[in-house]
């Protein structure tokens, strides 16, 4: 049972310029990325999936194999689906999971716990998830409540919020749902692993990238974490 770790790296984010490049910690997002992948000790290979020149270097300096996508799915409007099916036709795994950058206060024992539920079988495609348990309103409409009663919070059935910290894939379901022109990011048996609060911050902004900074520096950790 074979199991690839990717890490997707751009140089061309938007929100955040050079985004995979940003330091938490002293340590930029893609190396801290790696070297998670790399301490979690569940992966058969481990690649960085990129256009850019500049990850290759990084990515044989901590040790792990670089994977050069077509300048065709470099740009902005290419969404993941088209390079990962890219990658997955490259290189053969019975499992696929998709490490982000974005997530970097996600820890080691994380990403090898994802890894084994995603390995029992069960589930086609298994999301990672931050739970929010508060009142949530989409559309003017409430999601898990409601107008019409008030809930104390604890009550609440809570809304699964979608971090994309960790993504795992059946290889072999993804590549027949892509070619058959399904969505192959949510075709199949689909489950939701969930992180906490902290493990499934991401990074989308200068505010977000901030806020890690300062979690980071002030040690807010829990008993057990790893450090980098």
């Amino acid at each position: 049972m074979k199991t690839i770790a990717m890490i997707p790296a751009r140089m061309g984010s938007q929100r955040l310029k050079q985004k995979n490049l940003q330091k938490v910690g002293g340590l930029s997002l893609i190396s801290r990325a790696i070297r998670k992948s790399i301490e979690a000790d569940v992966f058969d290979e481990i690649w960085v999936n990129s256009d850019h020149f500049r990850f290759k270097t990084i990515a044989l300096k901590e040790g792990v194999n670089f994977h050069q996508r077509p300048e065709s799915l470099s740009g902005n409007s290419v969404t993941s689906e088209a390079y990962i099916y890219e990658f997955l036709k490259n290189h053969h795994c019975d499992y696929l999971v998709q490490v982000h950058t974005i997530t970097p206060l996600l820890l080691s024992h994380s990403i090898g716990e994802f890894v084994g539920t995603l390995q029992k079988g069960q589930f086609d495609v298994l999301l990672s998830v931050v739970n929010e348990q508060i009142e949530c309103v989409y559309n003017g409409k409430p999601v898990n409540f409601s107008f019409w009663k008030k809930t104390n919070s604890q009550q609440l059935v809570p809304v699964q919020r979608i971090v994309w910290g960790l993504t795992g894939w059946l290889s072999e379901n993804y590549i027949q749902a892509y070619e058959s022109g399904n969505c192959a990011t949510y075709w199949g048996r689909i489950g939701f692993f969930p992180l906490d609060r902290l493990s499934g911050h991401m990074i989308k902004t200068r505010e977000d990238l901030e806020i890690a900074r300062i979690l980071f520096s002030r040690g807010i950790k829990k008993k057990g974490t790893d450090e980098t």
